[in-house]
C-alpha cells in the first residue's frame, strides 16, 4: 500500500483524529504536520493563542494557498489550452477559483464544517470557507510540497469538480448583464463603493448595486472589479428568481 495512505503513527495517539480522517476522506491522504491543518480552519475570529499568548490564524497560510492556487490553475490553463491567448486563460482562471466558486467549493467539499469561526460574526465574513480552502491548499504545499499540492489540486478539486468544457462556456461577466438588462428597462444602476475592509494584501472591498436608487446586492473582493463581479451575479441571480416566481 502507497504511504499516502498509510495512518501516521502520531494519529493513533493524537487528539486530533477526526480532522486526520476529514482529510483523508476529502483529499485521500493523511496529513503530516497536523497542526499546519489545523491552523488552516482557525479564522481569525477564533484565532490559536500560542504559549507566548500571541493569537495566530489561517490568513498567512491563505495568502500563500491563494498564490499556489493561482499558480496551479495558470499551469493547467496553459497546457489544455495551447492555442488560446492571456485574455482567456485569464477568464478561465477567475472562473475556475473567483471568491464564490471558492466559498461553493469549500461547502461541497465539507470545509465549511470544520472551521473554526466566532459564530456571531458569520454574516460578517461571507468568504470565510474559500479563505479556508486556500489556506488549506498553503498547509498542504507546506507539509507536502509543490509536486504533491499541484497533483491534490488538479486530481481532487479542479477535475473532480469542474467540467473543463462546460466552464469554456460559462457567463462570467455578469456586470455587462446587469448593465444591459438596466438599459433595457430603462432603469439607472450604479455600482457604489460603500466600504473598504483592512490594509495592504489584505484589503477588500464591498460595492454595492443600486437600481433606481434602491440598494440590490453587495459583493466583496481584494479588488474593485472583483466585487463588482460578485455583485453583479447575486443581483443577477435575485432578479432571475423574481422573473421565475
Amino acid at each position: 500500500m502507497s504511504p499516502i495512505y498509510l495512518k501516521p503513527v502520531r494519529y493513533y495517539f493524537s487528539s486530533d483524529k477526526d480532522l486526520f480522517n476529514a482529510i483523508k476522506n476529502i483529499f485521500g491522504f493523511y496529513p503530516g504536520n497536523i497542526f499546519l491543518y489545523k491552523l488552516a480552519f482557525h479564522h481569525k475570529s477564533a484565532g490559536v493563542e500560542t504559549v507566548t499568548g500571541m493569537k495566530i490564524n489561517n490568513e498567512r497560510l491563505e495568502f500563500l494557498g491563494d498564490a499556489i492556487l493561482d499558480a496551479i490553475t495558470a499551469d493547467y490553463l496553459f497546457k489544455t489550452f495551447p492555442l488560446k491567448d492571456e485574455g482567456f486563460l485569464t477568464e478561465m482562471r477567475s472562473k475556475l477559483v473567483n471568491r464564490i466558486q471558492l466559498n461553493k467549493l469549500a461547502q461541497k467539499m465539507g470545509l465549511d464544517t470544520l472551521v473554526q469561526l466566532d459564530s456571531g460574526l458569520s454574516n460578517q465574513y461571507k468568504s470565510f470557507q474559500g479563505d479556508a480552502l486556500e489556506a488549506l491548499i498553503g498547509a498542504l504545499y507546506l507539509d507536502k510540497g509543490y509536486k504533491f499540492t499541484n497533483n491534490i489540486v488538479l486530481e481532487r478539486i479542479i477535475k473532480h469538480y469542474f467540467n473543463i468544457n462546460e466552464v469554456v462556456n460559462q457567463e462570467l461577466n455578469f456586470k455587462s448583464k446587469m448593465i444591459e438588462w438596466a438599459q433595457r428597462q430603462k432603469k439607472q444602476i450604479v455600482f457604489n463603493v460603500v466600504d473598504e475592509i483592512g490594509s495592504g494584501y489584505k484589503k477588500q472591498y464591498i460595492i454595492e448595486i443600486e437600481i433606481d436608487n434602491l440598494p440590490l446586492s453587495r459583493g466583496q473582493d481584494y479588488s474593485i472589479k472583483g466585487a463588482e463581479q460578485l455583485a453583479a451575479e447575486k443581483a443577477w441571480t435575485k432578479l432571475n428568481e423574481e422573473a421565475q416566481k
